[in-house]
């Protein structure tokens, strides 16, 4: 018997705002080099929440975490 397979995610669109401050940042190429479900994860994360503040409150720690590098959702990554 075949273990069951967990459906896929759906894929999470970019908001404007996201792509602007990857832009404005110069993270763009960082964000893509991350593995796609990183990439849709912090999408989620963002789109998710309802605040206004709360979404800013999240891009920030993403922009933080790519320019950093080696930091995943507040994890240590070595990718």
């Amino acid at each position: 018997m075949s273990p069951k397979l967990r459906p896929l995610r759906a894929r999470e669109s970019m908001p404007d705002f996201v792509t602007e401050a990857l832009e404005a940042h110069g993270l763009l190429v960082q964000y893509e080099a991350r593995p796609p479900y990183q990439r849709n994860d912090y999408l989620l994360w963002i789109n998710k929440v309802k605040r206004e503040e709360t979404k800013l409150k999240h891009l920030e720690q993403m922009l933080e975490e790519l320019e950093a590098g080696g930091v995943y959702m507040g994890m240590t990554w070595n990718g």
